[in-house]
């Protein structure tokens, strides 16, 4: 897997489903739902099944071998 990118998030903090979608990691909320659902997305090396998870600064969220970390902004 590729080192993590880091993504500005303006209050330090973001749910998941947002973040996936800010990170261009996904297309779209609906398409959130169903990836965190069917268990592909990992949060700090754990897989997350909550999509309105809270993010916070350092946090890394990873998807298909890609992986982005929450960044204050």
């Amino acid at each position: 897997m590729s080192d993590p990118i880091d993504v500005p998030v303006d209050d330090g903090a973001i749910r998941l489903g947002q973040f996936l979608k800010l990170a261009n990691l996904i297309e779209s909320g609906a398409e959130a739902k169903t990836v965190i659902a069917a268990g592909l997305v990992r949060v700090n090396d754990e897989v997350e099944l909550r999509r309105g998870r809270q993010l916070q600064a350092g946090d890394v969220v990873a998807i298909a071998g890609h992986s982005a970390r929450v960044s204050a902004g």
